[in-house]
């Protein structure tokens, strides 16, 4: 098989939580228990930090991998989802997994995959620990793809297991409160492996509290922690929250020799080191682009007020989510003072643009609906005046399509 048609086996043939959702969710680590005694348990080659938490996994991830990667490590970071290449989720010091690797992966153990019935992140995590293995990376940094208990990526045994926050996302799967989704995310602490917490969150304190209590982990809350206040080269402000938990999760390293220096250039060079995108990413000046793959309550809550107060003359937010996003959570977080451009992503999850307006409409948002995201892109450019700002979000799809 090419390469093309290896992805098109790989998201046509097996459940796909990006594209399916809930049909895609896996309730136990059979399959992947069994995908790793396959490939030789590859997990247990190489040193890791574990990332989970629901807003700022994929930042923190990649804050890691560059602290790491100035430190002189050759690191390893697999991450969910992709924005552009399926190739984006595998990475060693930066560089992509080569295509010609995913093509020969799959080809080699087809086979056992269609025997299995592995999803398609059970496959790609299985892809990942086995490349990070043969390539001896020192260590990698694994971020959690839904949850954590259930999560395919917790096969690992971790140096340090990071949990940035906790908040209302994935509910169909994960628990309607707080409290419950914080049990599942608490699933990556393992037996006296230390635990940062990225936010102090009251609600799921005691959660944490107790598990590490029954892990006999050490149990660390970063925003107590870092007094520093780091700068890095990811523009959101609610960054900051990141940055903490990622030096905190740092300085739990007890085998690896990082300095205050390669913290500070690490977190200043994380889009140079990693290739991260799509994270308050200003794609263009006058008028200014802005793209941010919020998507969530607690994450869009962040990048709004950081929207609102930038200054400009008009407001036009290209809009597109996915259909079992609850938008009753979600709209009321948006300004009224602004044009809407609402969409559909390219995806089947996608959620209609009629029924997006609609919904809209009932929180004061007003605007048109477009086709696809860049004929609603292409209006907002010609809508715009120089002063102006263009939000486009909603959705990681959203931007995907933009970037």
């Amino acid at each position: 098989m090419t390469y093309q048609q290896t992805l098109d086996w790989m998201f046509a043939q097996l459940p796909m939580y990006q594209r399916q959702g809930k049909t895609a969710f896996k309730k136990d680590l059979t399959n992947i228990i069994a995908f790793s005694k396959e490939l030789g348990f590859p997990e247990k080659e190489f040193k890791s930090i574990h990332v989970g938490g629901t807003n700022g996994k994929g930042s923190t991830s990649h804050m890691l991998a560059s602290i790491l990667q100035e430190a002189g490590y050759k690191v390893g970071l697999y991450t969910s989802p992709h924005l552009k290449n399926f190739t984006e989720r595998i990475r060693i010091n930066g560089k992509e997994i080569p295509k010609s690797k995913v093509s020969s992966f799959i080809k080699k153990h087809k086979e056992f995959l269609e025997n299995q019935q592995l999803s398609f992140f059970e496959m790609t995590v299985g892809m990942a620990f086995n490349y990070f293995a043969e390539e001896k990376v020192d260590i990698a940094i694994i971020e959690v793809g839904l949850g954590g208990r259930l999560d395919s990526t917790n096969i690992i045994t971790p140096e340090v297991s990071v949990i940035i926050n906790i908040g209302l996302d994935h509910t169909q799967f994960l628990g309607e409160t707080l409290p419950e989704i914080a049990f599942e995310k608490a699933g990556i602490i393992k037996e006296n492996i230390p635990v940062v917490i990225g936010e102090y969150q009251r609600e799921v304190k005691d959660v944490f509290l107790a598990k590490a209590k029954e892990c006999q982990s050490e149990i660390i809350f970063a925003s107590e922690e870092i007094k520093e206040s780091y700068k890095t080269d990811l523009l959101g402000s609610y960054q900051q929250k990141n940055v903490k938990t990622a030096a905190t999760a740092i300085q739990q390293l007890k085998e690896f020799k990082v300095s205050h220096k390669n913290i500070k250039t690490g977190l200043l060079n994380v889009v140079k080191n990693t290739n991260l995108k799509g994270r308050w990413q200003i794609l263009q000046e006058k008028p200014m682009v802005i793209c941010d793959t919020a998507h969530n309550k607690e994450g869009l809550k962040y990048t709004l007020e950081q929207l609102q107060q930038q200054e400009r003359e008009h407001l036009h937010i290209v809009l597109g989510v996915v259909s079992d996003k609850d938008l009753d959570a979600v709209l009321p977080l948006f300004p009224k003072k602004a044009t809407y451009y609402f969409c559909k992503p390219n995806i089947p999850r996608g959620l209609d643009e009629g029924v997006l307006e609609t919904n809209a409409l009932k929180f004061s948002l007003k605007g048109e609906s477009f086709s696809s995201v860049n004929e609603a892109y292409k209006e907002a450019l010609l809508s715009a005046g120089k002063e102006d700002i263009i939000y486009l979000g909603g959705s990681t799809f959203v931007v995907a399509e933009i970037l």
